[in-house]
């Protein structure tokens, strides 16, 4: 799910000295902030985050994300996933199944297509709100996915907190926590084959 890449890029805000002394930042600034903390996410030292998903009331998750570079691993109450950077493993408990992507499938997300995120597509700017500060991404004329993220970062220890993620007319709302930036070993990324032995395997990677 890409919601997954954006709550590590705004994660890494904390480690950058954003001030919001001023109500507001020129967007080429704020810009120019996104930017080192994109690719601030893509570096060797991995990282990991607690997240609550609320979607509108309807559909509600939380989980933990582990991110390095191109690979990934996430587990929530309903399924977990191994991700190499190859090869994704999408293992479901209750169904006794793991199903097998590409790692850049979108099919790995029962959402798909629905947080698709292009950098180029946004405007961007920051403000102070409260004891916040706010990091603005408007979607450009013709957006289709995410039409606006706010990512919400303590004032005072500039960790963040918070997203608020705009699907077409509903809010997505996403809370923070247990951030961490230590290095990752590249085994947490390695599917556990045996653990899952007794499980149906299903490949979809010839699936579009």
């Amino acid at each position: 799910m890409k919601i997954k890449v954006l709550l590590l890029i705004f994660a890494w805000a904390l480690s950058w000295g954003i001030q919001a002394q001023n109500n507001s930042v020129s967007s080429r600034q704020a810009r120019e902030v996104f930017d080192e903390v994109y690719q601030k996410v893509y570096g060797p030292q991995g990282a990991s985050l607690h997240y609550k998903v609320d979607i509108v009331g309807i559909y509600k998750t939380e989980g933990t994300i582990w991110y390095k570079g191109k690979k990934s691993r996430y587990q929530s109450s309903n399924s977990k996933s191994w991700n190499d950077g190859v090869t994704a493993y999408l293992v479901k408990d209750k169904k006794r199944t793991v199903e097998i992507f590409t790692a850049t499938s979108s099919k790995q997300s029962r959402f798909g297509d629905d947080f698709k995120f292009e950098s180029e597509n946004y405007t961007y700017q920051m403000e102070s709100d409260g004891d916040d500060i706010v990091l603005i991404l408007k979607g450009k004329k013709g957006t289709k996915s995410m039409k606006e993220i706010r990512a919400y970062l303590d004032k005072k220890t500039r960790t963040p907190h918070s997203l608020r993620i705009k699907v077409a007319f509903f809010w997505v709302t996403v809370d923070i926590s247990n951030l961490k930036s230590d290095g990752l070993g590249d085994e947490i990324f390695v599917f556990p084959r045996k653990k899952y032995s007794t499980y149906e395997f299903i490949d979809r990677r010839d699936e579009n």
